[in-house]
């Protein structure tokens, strides 16, 4: 009896050492991936196409909804899953966490969370006037050399995001004093386009996506991309490097979950977000969207944001006083 009751012991120990912990294990029940921003937004999008691509090639076979948490640049939905446990809790992300923190307007970093993915990337371009006697980014750099505050650069929707760090880490390479520079703060995209058609700026750095259709109806000039290569749809602009400017800068979009993931549940998402990005159905909807597949997995997207971070932190220096359109 007494060696009946050994083995039963042994063998109800084995199963509960062999068991994962409720901390370990992923409640499949649901997923939920929070969007940090409003529905129609950059944020949105790139979390509704990991929702239909999940759900669709069924790489998770349990529902997968989107929640939109919004204000505080992203800031609301990124405190929501810091205050989560569970691993089937996750949020997009973009470099307004590392920007937001360096300009004073949150407490949280990217070392709160637990990096999943760097998914997309969408390149800047340097942008002037149609009929503009500025003709390629080296014309443009010796004008800004010569004369830095005459030169009229806009800007949206503030300060300190990437159209400006990224025009910012353009002219520090190229030894331009971004101190003296004239920069116009604009409500949206829409308006600095508007403004530059309208000759009120003479040069604006933006994402490709947003002047891509002015571009093609001759509204305005691309001097050039930050992409390491001409891309594919454009070939025939020029990148930063072609100019002599060896940088390149992305405007990335990426996937973090809670503080204190396991890492059966890093493995979980790890495993899904790779089956995801090498469908199809991923690339065409980054095509759809002129987005460019940027991935890294949980690891390489932990050193991707240390590094990004520090270059984010080196760019972010003191600027003029800006004016507000």
């Amino acid at each position: 009896m007494i060696k009946k009751l050994m083995i039963v012991f042994i063998s109800v120990l084995l199963v509960s050492c062999s068991s994962p912990s409720k901390k370990d294990r992923i409640d499949m029940e649901k997923i939920e991936i929070v969007a940090a921003g409003a529905k129609g937004g950059g944020a949105d999008a790139t979390v509704r196409a990991i929702q239909q691509v999940l759900t669709e090639k069924k790489i998770v076979k349990v529902p997968v909804s989107v929640s939109n948490k919004i204000g505080g640049q992203g800031e609301e939905g990124w405190k929501y899953i810091k205050q989560r446990k569970e691993g089937n809790i996750v949020s997009g992300n973009s470099s307004l966490l590392i920007t937001n923190n360096l300009l004073g307007q949150s407490q949280l970093t990217y070392k709160d969370f637990t990096p999943l993915a760097i998914l997309t990337s969408e390149w800047e371009v340097i942008v002037v006037p149609a009929n503009s006697p500025i003709y390629n980014l080296k014309q443009l750099i010796r004008t800004l050399n010569q004369s830095e505050s005459s030169m009229k650069v806009g800007i949206s929707p503030r300060l300190g995001n990437d159209d400006h760090l990224s025009f910012m880490q353009l002219n520090k390479k190229a030894g331009v004093d971004s101190s003296k520079l004239e920069f116009f703060v604009y409500n949206s995209s829409h308006k600095v386009i508007d403004a530059l058609v309208h000759h009120q700026l003479d040069v604006a750095p933006m994402s490709l996506s947003e002047v891509k259709k002015q571009y093609e109806q001759g509204q305005v000039r691309i001097l050039a991309v930050s992409s390491p290569k001409r891309l594919e749809e454009l070939k025939e602009i020029p990148t930063w490097k072609e100019a002599g400017i060896d940088v390149t800068f992305s405007h990335w979009r990426g996937l973090m979950g809670p503080p204190d993931m396991t890492k059966e549940q890093v493995a979980y998402w790890n495993k899904a977000v790779y089956e995801m990005v090498h469908t199809k159905e991923w690339q065409q909807l980054l095509k759809d969207n002129d987005l460019t597949s940027f991935y890294k997995n949980s690891s390489g997207a932990k050193m991707f944001l240390e590094q990004q971070s520090k270059l984010y932190s080196d760019l972010m220096g003191g600027t003029n006083d800006e004016q507000i359109q």
